[in-house]
Parts: structure tokens; sequence; C-alpha cells
């Protein structure tokens, strides 16, 4: 996945500079990569709380985090809590469907990832790890599916399709099109431990529990999808949606999302068609830090005459 950073008193500046190396506290590479115009922009369409509180702390500049005591703007993405300025009661909590896992790569700049963005508006529901430090999903591996693109990654409402073909200790039946798990390796099955598929099913819940997202960029993902904790998961892949993250990487399909993109746009889907309910912008303060900063961008590059 994607990820972004946050200071607005750096933005234009960091739009000329084409090194590698560039202020992890800034809004950087400002190439708005979005739908055909802003008239698509599904951002437009969400009902968001009031962000008037993000407007004082952008008028008021940097503050400190409570915790560590760092300079930042809006939040501390290394803490997960919200600046000084911008009281915890006034940004909005969301409460999911179920837990999400965050992997953040090690090499993932903290400042640039809108993982953090999740972790503070759904904190109940939402952990965050940083590689290789993650726990082990073998036990539960019938109840947990991980976001990833591969050949062998399946539609959200296939989801109970597919989870249904796995036991309590991730194996699952003889059908020839039970696996569905990663290319890359395929998880040990103990033979004594084999059930045909209709006794899984009868004896097994088949409802997702915990999803996973990889935070870093797609460059770095190889490190994370190979770990063999990671093997025979089930893999999703969100293949309708299109990015409006300005930070989009060069020669990537417009299809990938950035990690809060992707976390919101999941459950969208995952609400509709599997929970089959009807959407009424439940999830939609999950981008309540990401609209606003694409608000913000977006009009820093009109003044500058760059749009």
């Amino acid at each position: 996945q994607l990820t972004m950073s946050l200071d607005p008193s750096t933005l234009l500046n960091e739009e000329n500079s084409q090194g590698p190396k560039r202020n992890t506290e800034g809004l950087e590479s400002l190439e708005l990569q979005t739908p055909s115009s802003f008239q698509d922009n599904p951002l437009q369409q969400l009902q968001l709380a009031s962000q008037e509180v993000l407007e004082k702390a952008k008028k008021s500049g940097r503050s400190k985090c409570p915790r560590c005591r760092s300079s930042r703007m809006f939040y501390c993405y290394t803490c997960f809590v919200p600046v000084e300025t911008v009281p915890t009661k006034e940004i909005p909590t969301v409460k999911l469907p179920l837990k999400i896992d965050i992997i953040k790569h090690p090499n993932e700049t903290d400042g640039k990832s809108t993982a953090v963005h999740a972790k503070l508006l759904a904190p109940d529901d939402v952990t965050v790890y940083k590689y290789p430090c993650i726990p082990e999903y073998e036990e539960n591996r019938h109840e947990i599916a991980l976001i990833f693109p591969g050949p062998n990654s399946v539609s959200v409402k296939d989801i109970p399709f597919h989870l249904q073909k796995y036991t309590k200790k991730g194996v699952c039946g003889n059908d020839d099109d039970c696996s569905r798990e990663p290319f890359l390796k395929k998880a040990k099955i103990e033979p004594k431990e084999e059930k045909n598929l209709s006794e899984c099913n009868r004896s097994e819940g088949t409802g997702l529990k915990k999803i996973i997202f990889i935070d870093s960029t797609w460059n770095q993902t190889n490190k994370i999808i190979t770990d063999e904790r990671l093997q025979g998961l089930l893999q999703i892949e969100l293949k309708t949606r299109k990015t409006c993250f300005w930070r989009h990487q060069k020669g990537k399909p417009d299809t990938y999302l950035s990690t809060i993109e992707a976390i919101y746009y999941f459950l969208v889907d995952y609400h509709q068609e599997v929970l089959k309910e009807n959407y009424k912008g439940q999830y939609d303060n999950l981008l309540f830090f990401f609209s606003f900063m694409h608000t913000l961008i977006k009009n820093a590059k009109c003044c500058a005459g760059k749009e």
C-alpha cells in the first residue's frame, strides 16, 4: 500500500525536489493521481464529521505530541495520537465490523504512512505491527484474509465461498479449487488432519474476523508477502477502485490504493457484498484526515498555478 505525510508549510517546495530523499514530514510528491475529473472524485460524496478542528490546527501550525513531545501537524504518527491542538473528543471514532492488522515495512517512513489514520479513527479495531514483528496466523487461518493482488486473489463478494474451505487449523478439503493460496508458497498440510469439504463446512464457522493490510511501497511488499507466517491466507484484491492519493507511485495502476483507501473501500464492499446491508456512510470517517489533506493539497496546487 502507499503512504503520506503531513506538513503544509513544505507543500510546494517538495514538488520541485525530485531526489529519492525527501522531507519525511512534508506533503511530498504532489503528482495528483485522481480519477478523470474532480466531478468523479468520491471524496466529495463522503459523510464526514466536521473538520473544523483540522482547519483550526492548520492555522495554528505544528503542535506537540502529548506523549513524546515531538512537533507534529494534526497527529503524531509514531504515538498514534492527535497533537495538543487537536482534542481527541473532536476526532470521530469509527466502529469496524472486524479487526484489522496493518503490517508496516520497517523502511517505510512513519510520517508518510496513511495507516496511522486507521489507528487514530478506529483505535479499538486496528493494530499496527512493524515487520518482522507480526503475529502467527496459522491457527485462525479460516477467519483471516489478506488484502493483496495476485493470480489467486478473489473479490470481496467471494470471501464467504472461499473462507468456508478452511478448517480451524488452516487445513481445507481435497477440492481442486480449495487452496486459493498465495502462489509464492503453500501452507503445510498434515495428512491426519485432512477433512472433506462438506465436513469442514458443517463443523466450522465461515465468518471473516480479521483482515490484514500491508503498509509499504509496492516495491517493498515482496519481503513481507513471502513471509512464511502469511502463507495460506485467503488473498483479496480490490480491483474496481481508483486512488485519489497524491503520492501515487509512477508506473503503477491507479487501482493501487493508499493504505487508508484500501481499508475504507474494502469495508464498504464488505458491508454491501458480504454483510448484505445498505451502506449509509458508516465508515466514511476513516477518510477524515485523508480527505482533508487531499483538499489542502489540491488548493495549494491551484494557488501555485499547478492545475
